[in-house]
């Protein structure tokens, strides 16, 4: 059956290996199996590729091979030996805050009369801008070098030419079709640049201008080199990757006061850093300090050489990145409530919402948060009543080209820019309700259900096996981890559980044991632990996440951290003998559920005004016209036939099946008499004659060691067959009766198949329960798969 009877929660894509350049990659490499393949599917496949990215040179770049950077150094040197005041112009995130440190420590130690600038994101807004140019004229600057800005800023080097300012831009963004006019343009983008690597971020750019300055490598600058290449999500491939490693290896040993303030501050072990300790602890609080407040803090902690001060600092910065968490907590929670209330995602397969009071500085983290919990494309909003405007941030998933659809509604966007990912854009308030009117309905055109279903992009599917210590190890050469080279996702594909249980103090968390060809793998799922009671221990199960090494007690063994599950048969879950119906009723998904009640008795108590979606099943034709297809059903009570079940699960393939069978009286251990047991009351009624079954009846039970049922079962079977005639209890041999077999009777018959059926499936293991069931729906599936062989 290829529908996921648990559903993941995304679209899982797997390449498909090319086994030849794998197998070309392991021997000339010896490289295990796992690293081969998932070098051939980054597009590593030549030998020569895949060694340079696995043992690459050290070397860096010539700066000279930048465009602009002879004229840029000269400039430079001169204003030095002069001590002409240098004003370094930066940017507000974690890129153009090391950008800015990097060319100040440069500049510092080179001996020039320098000093920064970083814009406020609320007053000033991104870039460079006219009035602090004017300022930067009147203070006497008549030098400004830009650090991950300026490309776009056209206008404001019109008006740094006309104040007699010379301008050095260097940056990264897409330069647009007309340049700025400026003494030099560093830039590896430009259209003519000749530079081997394109993808520097902003302080890679700035790197190389103090690699120039000094005339060689800077690497006590490396350290902060990576903080921006890793934050500023470039490709980690080429020179980035080159900065990042050995960034990251001095970033451990860093003798920067401003830096181990802030790692020590938020308890970062040194020797532990690698390129989370930047994504998830130093870029969000450098990121934080220009999202609230002037990012100026965040340079001065770097540079500062005073230990009280870089605590201090330090202090404040953790300080405002609480502060920011709390604030994009708050409006997330604000903006999930606007989502569920005003707009729907079941009407919206855009988001647009906006408030007064929202924070301009953060809302592009809330979009990012609504995209991750609806997968719309989503745009959010800060309203400001006074001046009429919205001030706003845009995320989108695959498939929605977000500059390219909101280049459509020009006419209500005076201001916007970004790419086809992310946007941020002002509006008038009065032109919300017409943006999103347009939006949803390019969103209808462009969009299908299944582009609405979030995606997840494996590198591989891998057996068992090939996981061990050694390929692991191995694997880690492949680090840092970043844009263009992401931490491997591997597919694990229909392996047995051999242990599978709920952990955490709030047994949130899954932790699984599976097995495969006598191959074992721990696996943790943070967050998954509701997960256990939707999954039978005898299905096969399917995962992807992120392989590791789990190291306790100096024991080391493979393990995964498992981000999502999947299974792809329909599954059982044994709740015979339980005495609580409600146990099961908890456990089973709300989503498609059917309580399934074959005797009336039973309906009052389980009828849908008590939460539950029962259906009365009175005969064959009635199981047969049920449809179970990927329904979630739980048989309640005992069938009166196997019939009438096989009739209720053939042909539907059900999701899941909850046996719960409840039966309030068993045949199964009571004697069900054999044909030795009918041969005796035969020859005892024969010797002693009519006897009043009233009377007697429990004393010749008690005599035999039999219970009176067994007694009343025998004598309605003898009357069927007409051997006896009972008349008022009296029971009577007719000596004139003709020879017939038991199963002639229908007491008989109903006996033997009421206790066949509870053999079958009360007092079965669960095991045969499961063959059983799967044999009767394998017979559906082997039908309906013939049928549409022959159409």
């Amino acid at each position: 059956m290829n529908k996921q009877m648990l559903k993941s929660k995304s679209r899982w894509i797997v390449p498909s290996s090319d086994h030849h350049l794998v197998k070309m990659l392991e021997n000339e490499l010896k490289i295990t199996p796992l690293v081969a393949s998932l070098l051939v599917n980054r597009g590593l496949d030549t030998v020569e590729s895949a060694r340079y990215f696995l043992f690459g040179t050290d070397e860096f770049h010539d700066p000279y091979l930048l465009k602009g950077m002879d004229i840029a150094v000269k400039r430079i040197r001169e204003a030095i030996e002069t001590q002409e005041p240098i004003l370094i112009f930066g940017d507000y995130d974690a890129d153009g805050v090391s950008s800015t440190a990097v060319l100040m420590i440069t500049l510092l130690e080179l001996g020039a009369n320098v000093q920064f600038y970083i814009p406020n994101r609320f007053t000033e807004g991104y870039g460079p801008n006219e009035p602090a140019f004017l300022q930067a004229a009147e203070n006497g600057i008549n030098l400004i070098i830009t650090v991950d800005t300026g490309i776009s800023a056209i206008h404001e080097a019109s008006v740094a030419k006309e104040l007699g300012i010379e301008l050095i831009i260097t940056d990264h963004h897409e330069p647009g079709p007309i340049l700025p006019e400026a003494l030099a343009i560093i830039h590896p983008k430009l259209p003519d640049s000749t530079y081997p690597f394109r993808e520097l971020a902003g302080v890679g750019v700035a790197f190389k201008l103090a690699h120039a300055l000094y005339g060689e490598v800077p690497e006590h600058l490396l350290e902060i080199a990576v903080i921006g290449t890793i934050a500023d999500l470039v490709s980690l491939k080429g020179e980035n990757r080159l900065i990042a490693k050995k960034g990251l290896e001095k970033l451990k040993v860093t003798k920067n006061i401003g830096l181990k303030a802030i790692l020590k501050l938020a308890g970062v072990e040194p020797l532990s850093i690698n390129e989370e300790t930047i994504g998830f602890t130093l870029a969000p609080r450098i990121n934080a300090v220009g999202r609230l407040k002037d990012a100026d803090l965040a340079v001065e902690l770097i540079l500062t050489e005073d230990p009280e001060e870089a605590l201090q600092l330090a202090e404040e910065m953790d300080a405002l990145n609480k502060t920011r968490q709390a604030i994009v907590n708050s409006i997330t929670n604000e903006a999930i409530e606007e989502v569920e209330k005003n707009y729907p995602i079941a009407t919206n397969k855009i988001l647009v919402i906006g408030k007064e009071g929202w924070n301009a500085g953060v809302i592009g983290i809330v979009a990012s948060r609504l995209v991750e919990k609806y997968y719309r494309p989503t745009i959010v909003l800060n309203f400001d009543p006074e001046k009429g405007v919205a001030k706003g941030s845009a995320r989108s998933i695959a498939g929605f080209d977000l500059f390219k659809n909101l280049s459509t509604c020009r006419d209500i966007l005076p201001h916007f820019g970004g790419h086809p990912m992310a946007a941020g854009m002002t509006l008038k308030i009065e032109d919300v309700s017409e943006l999103r009117t347009r939006l949803n309905k390019l969103c209808e055109e462009q969009l299908t259900d299944e582009d609405l279903i979030p995606v997840t992009y494996l590198d591989e599917e891998i057996r068992l096996e090939d996981i061990s210590l050694s390929s692991l190890d191995e694997m880690s050469q492949l680090s840092p981890f970043g844009m263009d080279n992401p931490k491997p996702k591997v597919l694990i594909n229909n392996v047995e559980i051999a242990n599978m249980r709920k952990i955490g103090s709030e047994q949130n968390h899954l932790k699984v044991l599976v097995n495969e060809a006598g191959t074992n793998l721990d696996g943790i799922g943070f967050g998954l632990g509701h997960l256990v009671d939707q999954i039978s221990p005898a299905s096969k199960i399917s995962f992807i996440g992120e392989l590791s090494i789990n190291e306790w007690n100096n024991m080391r063994k493979p393990q995964i951290f498992i981000q999502d599950i999947a299974v792809d048969s329909w599954q059982l879950f044994d709740y015979r003998g339980q005495k609580r119906i409600n146990s099961i009723a908890q456990s089973v998904p709300v989503e498609n559920q059917k309580f399934i009640i074959f005797n009336e008795n039973y309906l009052e108590k389980f009828n849908s005004a008590n939460g539950y979606d029962t259906v009365f099943i009175q005969n064959l034709e009635e199981a047969k016209a049920f449809n179970g297809y990927l329904e979630n059903i739980v048989l309640v009570d005992f069938p009166p036939s196997k019939e009438i079940l096989e009739g209720l699960i053939k042909g539907k393939q059900p999701a899941r099946v909850y046996a719960y069978f409840y039966k309030e009286s068993s045949d199964f251990f009571s004697t069900v008499p054999n044909r030795d047991h009918f041969k005796w009351f035969y020859a005892f009624l024969l010797k002693k004659g009519p006897i009043d079954l009233k009377r007697y009846g429990e004393d010749i039970a008690k005599h035999r060691g039999w219970s009176q049922e067994t007694i009343n079962f025998m004598s309605k079977v003898f009357s069927e067959l007409d051997f006896v005639t009972i008349n008022n209890g009296f029971i009577t041999l007719n000596n004139q009766a003709q020879k017939r077999d038991l199963s002639d009777s229908r007491t008989y018959q109903t006996k033997q198949k009421q206790y066949s059926l509870e053999r079958d499936l009360l007092f079965s293991s669960f095991q045969e329960l499961k063959d059983w069931f799967d044999q009767v729906i394998q017979e559906s599936v082997e039908t309906e798969e013939a049928i549409t062989e022959w159409i």
